[in-house]
């Protein structure tokens, strides 16, 4: 008896890696995320908190593309 691999691929993962928009924005998420680290470094030109503010925005708009059908997933 063979155990079943806990996380497996999707077999078009490439595929879903460039098109899907929940990928694109939780990337967009951990970007503005290292910018709230690294930004205040260089000074205060922008409002404290707005990186924070833009990630969470973009966690909640990659949650709901999860949920939204994406017709050119499926071409």
């Amino acid at each position: 008896m063979s155990a079943k691999p806990i996380l497996c691929l999707l077999p078009d993962w490439k595929h879903v890696l460039r098109r899907a928009w929940s990928i694109r924005l939780t990337i967009l998420a951990a970007i503005f995320t290292a910018a709230e680290v690294v930004v205040p470094l260089f000074g205060d030109v922008l409002p404290r908190g707005l990186f924070v503010l833009l990630a969470f925005t973009a966690s909640i708009g990659a949650a709901l593309a999860r949920l939204v059908a994406q017709p050119e997933m499926h071409r």
